[in-house]
């Protein structure tokens, strides 16, 4: 494990410790279904949380037992989202900025500095901000926002099941597994599916030019 996940001032061992630091990270970007999910996260120094890591590195328990930890240890914490309608409209890049933006907005603490996992960083941030390539593994904030992002959706992708049971979203988490590319060929597209990604597009089209042609097609 990177030593900085645990010791978050290692980064800022060039200077002086830069104060209310937000770490921030997605979920869902590759799904078929759902909301893409972010979250902020301001960690307590004096109440340091230990086993902190890439959200994708921890089991499903680990990673609830820690955003508990976060939510109870951190400063400030907040979970956004960015609906389903909103990445069809704006694309799945423009819509995980925009709940990245939403994350940091709702913070109850205003940051002095956003650190962003990944290689951009949401426009329209009301403090400075930072990309980090790899941050979820190497900054303590971000695992932190890591953590919480993917266990709002995990539990977000529960309650897809119960609205949608035929579409099994409890296993696959929406991605493009073959058992959801058979049930959505079965079954048609669900509210809560991307028109805009390619299968899921593909399989409307596909839809339209059968029930163009009288032939039967899943139901939608």
């Amino acid at each position: 494990m990177n030593p900085q996940v645990d010791g978050q001032f290692d980064l800022f061992d060039a200077g002086p410790v830069v104060l209310n630091v937000a770490g921030i990270d997605e979920a869902g970007r590759g799904p078929l279904a759902g909301p893409v999910f972010a979250a902020a996260v301001i960690l307590d120094p004096a109440r340091p949380i230990k086993g902190l890591d890439d959200s994708k590195k921890l089991s499903a328990a680990r990673r609830e037992a820690l955003a508990l930890a976060v939510r109870e240890h951190a400063l400030a914490w907040c979970i956004a989202s960015a609906s389903v309608e909103e990445i069809d409209t704006l694309n799945i890049l423009q819509a995980t900025m925009l709940a990245m933006r939403r994350a940091c907005e709702g913070l109850t603490l205003q940051p002095s500095q956003a650190l962003i996992d990944g290689n951009r960083v949401p426009q329209g941030l009301s403090c400075t901000a930072q990309a980090i390539v790899g941050g979820d593994a190497s900054v303590a904030a971000i695992s932190a926002a890591s953590i919480l992002a993917k266990t709002a959706r995990d539990a977000d992708c529960l309650l897809l099941h119960q609205a949608y049971p035929d579409y099994c979203f409890d296993q696959h988490k929406g991605y493009g597994t073959a058992l959801h590319l058979a049930r959505l060929h079965t079954h048609g597209p669900c509210p809560a599916h991307r028109r805009s990604f390619a299968p899921v597009r593909k399989l409307l089209q596909l839809n339209a030019t059968s029930a163009a042609a009288g032939t039967s097609t899943p139901a939608q």
